[in-house]
């Protein structure tokens, strides 16, 4: 049975992309990105490390390291992303707001087409895609910006669901 729609953003792989963003943002007007990249990989390896410590000491364990693993993995690519993300969204950059915002909210995107495609819950779609607008919306500064970070983010999210669903998820599934 599927998760109920709006239920699902809390278990979401791309809500935990958010941490990083929130952590490189905060962390924005004291440090670089290198920092803010590292920043971010904390608060994603942190993440993974609390969610199965929690698993194994709170809920009979874990099960395999496989999933751990995988998760870390992902870590250390998108924590250093989403930290660097979250320092250019509060820079004076327009470029890098745009794209900045647009990964964040690509995301989502990227999430919602999985939903969509791979495992046709239309409910949990179309809520993954109303957090890709609500970010856009809310997070953009100006009309300009908000248009074209929507239309990057569109973008991003049909290349990060090619690579993520395509690419990583077919070969670590087989």
């Amino acid at each position: 049975m599927a998760p109920g729609a709006w239920n699902q953003i809390a278990n979401s792989g791309a809500v935990w992309s958010v941490a990083a963003f929130a952590a490189g943002a905060v962390a924005a007007r004291r440090v670089g990105p290198s920092v803010a990249a590292v920043v971010g990989l904390c608060a994603e390896a942190g993440l993974v490390v609390g969610y199965y410590g929690y698993a194994e000491v709170a809920r009979d364990g874990m099960g395999s390291l496989f999933a751990p693993l995988v998760w870390v993995g992902a870590a250390f690519v998108a924590g250093p992303l989403f930290g660097v993300a979250g320092v250019w969204w509060r820079g004076e950059n327009a470029r890098r707001r745009v794209v900045a915002l647009a990964a964040l909210a690509g995301v989502f995107g990227m999430e919602g087409l999985h939903y969509a495609l791979v495992l046709q819950y239309a409910p949990q779609a179309w809520a993954c895609l109303g957090v890709l607008l609500l970010v856009v919306l809310a997070m953009g500064r100006g009309l300009r910006e908000r248009a074209l970070t929507l239309l990057a983010s569109v973008v991003f999210s049909l290349l990060a669901h090619l690579v993520v669903d395509k690419l990583i998820l077919s070969a670590l599934l087989g």
